[in-house]
């Protein structure tokens, strides 16, 4: 396969609509709340339960990192955030990362055909090149097409993933534009614990894992290995392309190493790295070959120097490598960050300043090229009685666009026992791609995409019952998209600042618990919408919705889910349409002998078929068998 324009840009040209409010009119918030109401016993929002198996108020004493790069009390935070347990992904089987996050609220994704191959993930509507992505804090993109490769990053070994919704460059620099997604590999403590599993399922579905962890004298440790493997199925049937399986192998190995030196100073150093070959279908003969490897390593020296003042220094760096076969193509982007930042603790007040230096390099074809961002970032924090408050600001300097400064203003009121109110504005930007620049379709004149965010929340808890809304807008500019030919190289089109977009919508979730059940779903309702020409952004539904049942009975542990969109375009022009749909999942736990679990899972129970991008496949209904033993 080579590498053209049309693989490697946005999903969608961003399109044109009438001057609005900043948010939704308050006919449309109404009508939007009574519709929801009756099916939201719903979702895993900020204090909400991913799992549905704690009470919110336990939940809400979760120590989170995502939302300000410090850890926090959940309950502390302003930020609209959700939590993904171990549990949770536990019970997903052999699936991605991405299908994990499709039960999330605000986030919809797409692929192109089975595992393994090309994965969008849309946070809010905002393209997949806007979310920030880090695993073990070490940052993930690519400067090739552009946003992380999440068909590379292995679910077996994954223990919790944290997800921000809303821009949050003020913290991050370029690239959190939509939000940020951190992935938590396992980590050890106490006495060895090993574990080891096995699993089958359908169209030759083969899943093996083992691994360690512990701690003892100081040290502690978590070592992971993961095959997966499926015969997969045909992914494109028509008749240009080869009508073969579209098979799929990967190899994961994490591990995590820590040193408590003191009370006061640890030492700590991660890695997790993957080798998938999955089968894609361009030629109508060839057996053509997709190859992802990535890794990301992360060394942090954290240290307590009196009971107010903290610091971390951290060096990581992680590679983002594509290859395809037998057409010769390939793409290598190594990213270097440094990171050392410092806390703050006065009473009510938090404090926080950092210095970061983040280093990209790409290897494409003709083009060897690489650039740097030096950063300073502020940040201020209040928890004060029913008011909590949180200031941020940043100034990043890139070796090729000069300055930019972004910043954040939060506020939340608890105005009554169990409520609260929220209001949060920002700003972020994204730099382009080295691709984007100077490839044959490059133009280096390219300007930053910038954006500005504002949005409000409403939320309530007490005990397992809560509920929340946010209400968003983000409006995008100097948006980056495939035009038409003129300022590069190729007769076929140029990369451009040519875009406008507005993303706004309404999320509403909330958890319960009905007798025996704990229920939680989410149901959004949103409009991401070019500006320039007023049509629906590709591949992003209006409406979609979530709905999750648990209980234990008999010994096992019983879930289902259900996930539901409208009708999608899948392209700019709003021409092509893909048809809604509607997905039942099931899965069931139990403890079959001493230390052995058993996990049964079916997806897609009524073997629905769908699209979620056009003349590309989807998975029928598939079932899924592990055992898993951990002593313990």
């Amino acid at each position: 396969m080579f590498f053209s324009p049309f693989t490697t840009r946005p999903c969608a040209r961003p399109l044109r609509t009438p001057r609005s409010r900043l948010f939704p009119s308050r006919s449309a918030i109404a009508w939007a709340v009574s519709t929801a109401l009756p099916c939201v016993a719903l979702s895993a929002q900020a204090q909400q339960l991913p799992s549905g198996q704690e009470t919110a108020g336990k939940n809400l004493q979760e120590m989170v990192v995502t939302a300000n790069r410090i850890a926090q009390p959940l309950s502390d935070l302003v930020a609209d955030m959700s939590i993904i347990d171990a549990q949770t992904i536990e019970r997903q089987g052999p699936g991605s990362v991405a299908d994990v996050l499709a039960r999330v609220p605000g986030i919809q994704i797409t692929r192109n055909g089975g595992p393994g191959t090309a994965t969008s993930v849309f946070l809010r509507g905002a393209d997949s090149r806007f979310t920030a992505v880090y695993v073990d804090g070490v940052r993930m993109d690519s400067q090739s097409t552009g946003g992380a490769s999440w068909q590379s990053i292995p679910l077996a070994l994954i223990d919790r993933i944290e997800v921000l919704r809303g821009p949050a460059a003020a913290v991050y620099g370029s690239d959190a534009m939509g939000g940020v997604v951190q992935i938590f590999t396992k980590k050890g403590e106490g006495p060895a614990q090993p574990y080891a599993g096995l699993g089958v399922g359908s169209r030759g579905t083969f899943t093996a894992e083992a691994g360690i962890s512990g701690g003892a004298g100081g040290w502690d440790y978590a070592l992971g290995l993961n095959r997966s493997q499926t015969d997969g199925f045909n992914a494109r049937t028509v008749a240009t392309a080869n009508p073969d399986k579209d098979d799929y192998r990967s190899n994961a190995v994490s591990g995590r190493l820590g040193y408590q030196i003191n009370r006061q100073h640890r030492l700590e150093a991660s890695l997790l790295a993957s080798d998938v070959n999955s089968g894609y279908d361009i030629s109508p003969v060839d057996d053509d070959r997709s190859l992802n490897k990535m890794y990301a390593l992360g060394l942090n020296w954290q240290a307590q120097w009196t009971a107010q003042y903290s610091t971390k220094l951290q060096f990581t760096q992680s590679r983002d490598y594509y290859e395809t076969r037998p057409s010769p193509y390939q793409t290598d982007t190594r990213l270097q960050n440094y990171l050392f930042q410092n806390e703050w603790r006065l009473g009510v007040h938090t404090l926080t300043a950092a210095l970061e230096r983040r280093d990209d390099a790409l290897t494409n074809g003709g083009i060897d090229r690489d650039r740097h961002q030096n950063a300073l970032a502020l940040g201020y924090g209040l928890n004060t009685g029913p008011h909590t408050v949180q200031l941020n600001l940043r100034r990043d300097d890139d070796s090729e666009f000069g300055g930019k400064t972004t910043g954040s203003a939060a506020y939340g009121y608890a105005f009554a026992t169990n409520w609260r109110a929220t209001a949060t504005v920002g700003t972020a930007f994204r730099v382009p791609t080295l691709y984007q620049r100077f490839s044959e379709y490059g133009d280096a004149s390219l300007r930053p995409e910038k954006s500005r965010n504002a949005e409000l929340g409403l939320r309530w808890a007490q005990g397992a019952n809560s509920f929340s809304a946010t209400a968003y807008r983000n409006r995008v500019t100097d948006l980056i998209n495939f035009s038409s030919p003129g300022s590069c190289d190729s007769e076929f089109g140029c990369y451009a600042n040519v875009g406008k977009a507005r993303l706004e919508g309404i999320t509403l979730a909330g958890t319960t618990k009905l007798g025996a059940f704990n229920l939680h779903g989410s149901v959004d309702f949103q409009n991401p919408r070019d500006t320039e020409n007023d049509k629906l952004l590709a591949r992003r539904a209006k409406r979609y919705a979530t709905l999750g049942a648990e209980t234990r009975a008999a010994g096992w542990t019983w879930a289902a889910d259900l996930q539901t969109s409208a009708k999608r375009f899948d392209n700019a022009a709003n021409t092509h349409v893909l048809g809604g749909y509607t997905l039942f999942n099931l899965s069931a736990q139990t403890e079959i002998v001493k230390d052995v679990n058993l996990i049964a899972r079916i997806n897609n129970l009524a073997d629905k078929r769908y699209q979620t991008a056009r003349t590309y496949a989807t998975e029928g209904r598939s079932v899924y068998v592990g055992v898993k033993w951990m002593p313990r």
